[in-house]
């Protein structure tokens, strides 16, 4: 296995469903998709000569069924299921499968379930991803996947809490940045100044918001709601700044 990723296979039946999960893989820095299949026997048959950390394993298919396969490498590899019908989920608890994937699944969910699969096989890499402000709060360093970017505070546009994870979305940047970190611990490393909490689930940057009205922020085409637990200091902010 290569230092730092997990080898993996996509296997599922729907040319649309497996074209997005090869996506995620290859947008994800600590993953290496090997091969891709559309039917479990020839994902089997190239699994015995070429085994991987992970399969991304549709359970649904014609021949051989995600589940049948998931039991014959079991104790081989690690699973992911993904897949359209719940009623599996109980089935795959007992195959020790890593995660369950209920499509239409986004990337944010994909992502923590990869990163599951990844806690799991290597234990020693499970450090909690974290954020590092300068001292004068003109940058900060966030680590994503493997590396440690260095983001400017006045090109970040807001940051978005997925469950486990935060999604930090900068000014000319194309992709969002995800990181695994909690919202809660990044707050207390920003400029109060400069970021304000106006959600649960979203910090904006108090520079970049275009209009407010009717409860609604609007920042680059994102409308963003203020709720009733932080409108009172949004309200005190907008007021020491208009004129």
């Amino acid at each position: 296995m290569e230092k730092s990723k997990l080898t993996c296979i996509a296997v599922d039946d729907e040319p649309m469903a497996l074209r997005l999960i090869e996506g995620y893989i290859a947008k994800t820095p600590f993953l290496e998709l090997k091969n891709s299949f559309s039917n479990a026997v020839e994902a089997l048959e190239f699994f015995d000569s070429n085994p991987v950390n992970l399969l991304f394993l549709d359970i649904q298919m014609p021949d051989l069924s995600g589940m049948e396969l998931s039991k014959i490498v079991k104790g081989k590899t690690n699973v992911i299921f993904t897949t359209a019908f719940d009623r599996y989920a109980l089935e795959g608890f007992k195959v020790d499968a890593v995660d369950y994937l209920l499509k239409p699944f986004n990337y944010g969910e994909f992502l923590i379930g990869a990163q599951k699969a990844f806690d799991r096989i290597q234990p020693s890499n499970t450090e909690l991803q974290k954020v590092t402000a300068s001292s004068d709060k003109d940058f900060l360093f966030v680590k994503s996947g493997y590396k440690h970017l260095k983001l400017e505070l006045n090109k970040i546009l807001y940051f978005e809490g997925l469950k486990d994870y935060v999604k930090i979305v900068v000014k000319d940047n194309p992709s969002p940045i995800l990181s695994l970190m909690t919202l809660k611990s990044l707050e207390a490393d920003l400029p109060s100044d400069r970021f304000m909490r106006v959600n649960r689930s979203f910090i904006v940057a108090l520079p970049y918001i275009e209009e407010v009205e009717r409860g609604l922020i609007l920042i680059n085409n994102t409308q963003i709601t203020i709720s009733e637990q932080h409108k009172d200091k949004f309200l005190a902010y907008l007021e020491d700044n208009s004129i």
